[in-house]
């Protein structure tokens, strides 16, 4: 580590350093605690690997620059270009000397763009030469009035044409009508873990209709921030994390509520009584307060759903199966036959005899596997859409009972490295890095998540299609929506494999192509956007998350410096504003230091662990005094807390619902007195993350026909109503 905050000429003159900077590569950073670190050579190299640049000896170093010149001096117009409407774009274009180029649009609907292109020459332009060849740059010149939407970019100079993804967003996401002048709020579930007496023992879509028709209907909510519900495997066991998902591009269909199937009722008395039977082995899973057991959930749900895929389809819902087919395409096919490898050929695994190692898409075992078992994958499409249904149902229910928004979904930061994504789309992705976070004061040594990073030239080259379909997918059934870690949109930190967490440096990323494919579907749908950027945020970060209102996240318990918590009041209008989040207790168990027993108990503090307790109780006071002295809490309750902790529960709200945020969110976990985080940071099966089921400060459940009969629910309710 050095003091200095940037890196010498000497350095910034080497090749090495030259070609990774070229590639977007980070040679140096500045860390949480402002230290300065410049990136190891073997760091570098090993980064550059993973982006299909070899730099494993100064000729190869030499021979890469001079082809990545050339390549920028060749290239008659970069594969995505981006516009944004109400402004001129120039772009630069690289043409022989003696050309005369030419330049078309071809708008998203098919229709030709009828305006004159301007192609102008830039004065005092470089003659860049290439294997006897002499190019130069000229600029084409994009009206302000080329509609939002994606194009494609026609250029013809000499004997050579090029293609470009031309993307026309607007500026900004235009914000709602209520949110102009005002705010709305809204809910906080963790779906999987609000059952009803109809659940297979774990949340279903049938239970997000109903939370969120009775949100509205009981509490006057406008939106419901959900866990992520991306796809996951078919088989069991099935991954707990929602953040660590098989695909981003899908919906869990494990999810499905099979009696809510419109072909559920025309099964024949026999077939009904099996699905009445496997449902009624769930009961005692929908109260256990204790663990959600989604294997034992899908060991009797999935032979139910082959039951109803079996009866077959009537022809207009046959015709709608097949329009949806069509319409997701080969993302389909990646998702349903990785499903059925997995359910034919097992669980993948690092081994090379695997078949996740050993086939690709193409393989004849994998086409012999489809034909053999057509009907199995039939079935893994039709849980999509099906899911893709009964989602977008509950959303529809939202919107029909009055809230302004409805569901808003949660965007995992990527995927699991042998999911689907990743083996049938291998280019898309890094090869040998994995994304994590630099050690800071919380992470000592540095984080890794795991997940393969999307590579940024693949996304450059194929116009962002993978993206812009992802996004798309999940406004279809949402009106909003949460994207995790948005700082991955700006610059991921990526970790060599067989390299610790700390052995990363960062790759950025065209965060302004992203901004604009998000401002578009969200454009398009009447949509929000928030972005979670917690933590350390550079400050041009803000500044375009702001140019894009996109909204950011504040969290009570995180909204202090120096040991001092900010008033609400005095945050910032742009966020989505909660008092807690998964990652931590909820109040009633942050207040009773629940935090500090799980690390104690897990071992996680080492020789720390009494200056951790310390922090934490001196976090807890300054908390209380914050209170006090904005006047949401009565200073006998600080100065005798015992027994009173849904009074402090109830003053973070107060002091919640005084910010000045476009939104703000109630956690359902708070509102029943649960203490019990869903996510402890750090460990996998030494905690039961991501499956702790909804319960009371007693410890007792609360099903989903008890949640808003809760007395502490209707306060808090009057609290964000008032």
């Amino acid at each position: 580590m050095s003091q200095q905050h940037e890196e010498s000429p000497e350095r910034l003159a080497r090749p090495l350093v030259r070609l990774a900077q070229s590639m977007g590569v980070a040679t140096s950073y500045v860390g949480m605690s402002q230290d300065f670190h410049e990136i190891p050579d073997d760091v570098l190299i090993a980064v550059l690997a993973a982006l299909n640049v070899d730099a494993s000896t100064p000729q190869a170093i030499e021979q890469a620059l001079e082809r990545v010149n050339n390549e920028a001096a060749m290239r008659l117009v970069e594969p995505t270009v981006l516009h944004i409407v109400g402004s001129e774009t120039h772009v630069p274009i690289h043409v022989g000397i003696t050309d005369a180029p030419k330049a078309t649009i071809t708008l998203e609907n098919g229709d030709a763009y009828t305006s004159d292109l301007v192609i102008e020459p830039l004065p005092d332009v470089k003659v860049h030469e290439v294997n006897g060849t002499f190019f130069s740059t000229a600029q084409l010149v994009l009206p302000d009035d080329l509609p939002i939407g994606y194009h494609t970019l026609h250029i013809e100079s000499g004997d050579r044409t090029a293609d470009a993804t031309l993307i026309s967003a607007p500026q900004r996401i235009p914000l709602l009508n209520p949110l102009k002048n005002g705010s709305l709020w809204g809910w906080m579930a963790q779906l999987y873990s609000i059952r009803s007496q109809e659940s297979w023992g774990v949340g279903d879509f049938a239970d997000l209709r109903t939370l969120l028709m009775n949100s509205k209907r009981y509490t006057n909510a406008d939106f419901m921030l959900i866990n992520p519900v991306h796809a996951g495997e078919p088989v069991s066991p099935l991954t707990p994390s929602p953040y660590l998902p098989v695909s981003r591009r899908f919906i869990n269909f494990t999810y499905i509520h099979p009696e809510d199937i419109p072909e559920y009722y025309g099964l024949d008395d026999a077939a009904k009584q099996s699905i009445k039977d496997a449902h009624a082995k769930m009961e005692t899973y929908n109260t256990d307060p204790k663990l959600i057991d989604r294997d034992a959930m899908w060991l009797e749900k999935e032979p139910a759903l082959r039951t109803i895929f079996n009866a077959g389809l009537k022809p207009d819902r046959q015709k709608a199966f097949d329009a949806y087919k069509a319409q997701a395409g080969e993302d389909l096919e990646a998702y349903a036959t990785w499903c059925l490898c997995y359910a034919k050929w097992g669980k993948p695994e690092n081994d090379p005899n695997n078949w996740i190692k050993k086939y690709d898409k193409n393989s004849p075992e994998v086409q012999q596997l489809r034909e053999d078992n057509a009907d199995l994958l039939e079935f893994y499409r039709w849980l999509e859409w099906i899911s893709v249904e009964q989602m977008h149902a509950a959303q529809q229910a939202a919107r029909q009972a009055g809230m302004k928004i409805g569901i808003m979904s949660d965007m995992a930061v990527g995927v699991h490295p042998a999911g689907s994504e990743v083996w049938w789309n291998p280019e898309r992705f890094a090869n040998g890095a994995t994304v994590g976070a630099p050690p800071d004061m919380f992470n000592q040594q540095g984080q890794n998540w795991s997940q393969p990073p999307l590579n940024p030239v693949a996304l450059k080259e194929s116009g962002y299609k993978a993206y812009r379909e992802m996004v798309r997918g999940m406004f279809d059934c949402a009106g909003a929506v949460r994207i995790d870690h948005i700082l991955g949109l700006f610059r991921l930190w990526w970790i060599p494999e067989g390299q610790p967490a700390s052995n990363g440096t960062y790759v950025y990323y065209d965060h302004n192509t992203m901004l604009a494919i998000l401002a578009i579907e969200a454009n398009r749908v009447g949509g929000l956007i928030v972005g979670e950027d917690l933590g350390v945020v550079p400050s041009y970060v803000q500044q375009s998350l702001s140019e894009h209102a996109i909204l950011g996240c504040a969290v009570e318990w995180f909204e202090q410096m120096d040991g001092v918590f900010i008033p609400p009041k005095k945050w910032r209008p742009y966020a989505l504003a909660s008092v807690d989040n998964h990652d931590m207790p909820p109040a009633a168990g942050y207040l009773e230091y629940e935090h500090v027993r799980v690390r104690e108990e897990l071992g996680l503090l080492g020789e720390d662990s009494r200056a951790f307790e310390a922090s934490a109780k001196s976090e807890h006071r300054a908390m209380l005094q914050m209170l006090v002295d904005n006047g949401y809490l009565d200073v006998d309750v600080m100065n005798n807390e015992e027994g009173r902790w849904q009074e402090i529960v109830e003053a973070l709200y107060r002091a919640l619902k005084s910010s000045p945020c476009k939104l703000q969110a109630v956690s359902f976990v708070d509102a029943v007195g649960e203490r019990r985080t869903q996510n402890q940071p750090g460990t996998d099966n030494e905690y039961p993350n991501w499956r702790i089921p909804l319960a009371d400060y007693d410890g007792k459940n609360v099903a989903l026909e008890d949640l808003f009969d809760s007395d502490l629910l209707q306060r808090i309710t009057k609290i964000m109503n008032s």
